[in-house]
């Protein structure tokens, strides 16, 4: 900086790189470590509060004492570029520091970050993700000494390489050589990815609260689960699949169609998305809550500062795994298809069933994603429907306080023949009803499906009986 513009910076003020100062003390020092931590800056030492050019007094020992100086309370220590300005009779001092390649920087212990115009104080977790951002690493890649390698089932890790060679990738290596190869260990210690994925125990370190919700205070069902990340993911589908409607669509054929209030692969995405970018250092823990016409999956963990939810719904951002080894190792299970897409599929999935767009906010330390259903009004229960295009009877309704069941024609005629004889044979009824013997079976098999018909007894000696009667 051998010709410098006073009027035009101090026109412009202090701001994110640029900061002035009388003289030369401990806030040049944490101000210099900000800037270390952010993007760089220069402090001009001989301004003002007031903005007004005063100088400083120094001699030709003074520059380099001041770098002894900063360079001895900081850690790791950091030496700015330094400059001499002469305007007038006045001399000012510049100090200047490119972003810190090893970050974070710390005056005696406490880091800082740029902000604005002002230094503010990092948080704990902003330290740690700060460090490991600097070596291009994750808190899941470390080894923890906590953990040992009689901490890992080798049978879920077994399971996990039968499932990669089922995609067509080849290992050849046992359990604890394919874990050294994926960098799951690493000197015969495990990382916390290894962990989470293969541990033997359950532990509360992957507790995921799952709630059943009437109101909003008011509780039908609940579970927990502490497993693995792999096993969880799987839980929680089936907690959800257990609250949510569904509807049968019965057509005639050997497979029923079914058809869920929520598109299950949303729900996937989320659930994924909510255990693979889980901040693990959290003491909260993950919530899932089902409402009639919503659900609710929080997970600790907020979105990195330099993403935006604008940024999520526009696709308009880099994806940075808060755990890269896990969602590395996802990926390659065929668990996540994409880095990144997640959240605009989820979206797609919803728009294709005509539901609400889903919603997405950071809320207190972590990260919430709300998928709706159908207007309250709407929401129906469990339904079982006859595809009648593929009937040529007539279709008899019947209702009960759970279930609208459509049943055919013959199907209700084999229902009142049953209520008159409950000890009739199926050859009886293919007599009186004018169908095969097998179609009566069929018949009969479908309605044990809906939950019409129970056999009591033997198939010699006992009857029928019809449900809901």
């Amino acid at each position: 900086m051998a010709e410098i513009n006073l009027e035009e910076i101090l026109s412009k003020g202090e701001g994110l790189t640029i900061e002035f100062k009388s003289s030369f003390n401990n806030e040049v020092i944490e101000t210099l470590v900000a800037f270390a931590n952010s993007i760089g800056g220069s402090v001009l030492i001989g301004i003002s509060n007031e903005l007004k050019l005063i100088g400083v007094s120094i001699n030709s020992e003074t520059i380099q004492n001041w770098l002894n100086e900063i360079k001895s309370k900081t850690s790791p220590s950091i030496i700015p570029d330094s400059e001499i300005v002469t305007i007038g009779l006045k001399k000012i001092v510049v100090f200047s520091i490119q972003e810190f390649p090893i970050k974070p920087v710390a005056l005696k212990g406490k880091y800082y970050k740029r902000v604005a115009n002002s230094n503010h104080t990092l948080s704990t977790q902003e330290v740690v993700n700060m460090h490991l951002q600097s070596f291009n690493t994750s808190w899941d890649y470390h080894t923890n000494s906590q953990f040992s390698i009689k901490d890992i089932s080798f049978e879920k890790v077994q399971q996990a390489i039968n499932s990669l060679n089922r995609t067509g990738i080849h290992i050849t290596e046992d359990p604890l050589s394919f874990l050294i190869k994926c960098d799951l260990v690493r000197e015969k210690l495990i990382t916390n990815g290894a962990y989470l994925l293969f541990k033997k125990e359950d532990s509360v370190l992957t507790t995921i609260e799952l709630g059943r919700f009437q109101t909003e205070i008011i509780i039908k069902d609940s579970s927990r689960t502490k497993a693995d990340i792999l096993t969880q993911i799987e839980q929680v589908m089936d907690f959800v699949r257990k609250h949510i409607n569904k509807e049968i669509i019965i057509t005639g054929e050997a497979q029923n169609t079914q058809k869920w209030q929520y598109p299950l692969e949303a729900i996937r995405e989320i659930v994924m998305n909510m255990i693979v970018h889980r901040d693990y250092r959290s003491a909260s823990d993950s919530i899932v809550k089902v409402f009639n016409n919503k659900i609710e999956f929080y997970n600790p963990g907020r979105l990195p500062e330099n993403i935006t939810v604008e940024d999520l719904l526009s696709n308009n951002y880099k994806s940075t795994p808060r755990n890269k080894l896990i969602a590395d190792f996802c990926k390659s299970l065929g668990l996540i298809e994409k880095y990144g897409s997640g959240i605009r599929r989820i979206v797609d999935y919803c728009k294709a069933e005509n539901l609400p767009v889903p919603e997405f906010r950071n809320i207190s330390d972590g990260f919430m994603v709300t998928i709706f259903g159908k207007e309250k009004e709407e929401v129906i229960k469990d339904v079982i429907k006859v595809d009648i295009e593929n009937f040529t009877d007539r279709v008899t309704d019947r209702v009960t306080d759970k279930v609208t069941v459509r049943v055919t024609a013959n199907q209700k005629k084999i229902i009142d023949h049953l209520k008159e004889n409950k000890r009739i044979t199926t050859a009886e009824l293919a007599q009186k009803i004018g169908i095969s013997q097998r179609k009566i079976k069929e018949n009969i098999r479908k309605l044990k499906g809906m939950g019409l018909l129970s056999r009591i007894g033997s198939e010699k000696s006992g009857y029928w009986e019809v449900m809901g009667t």
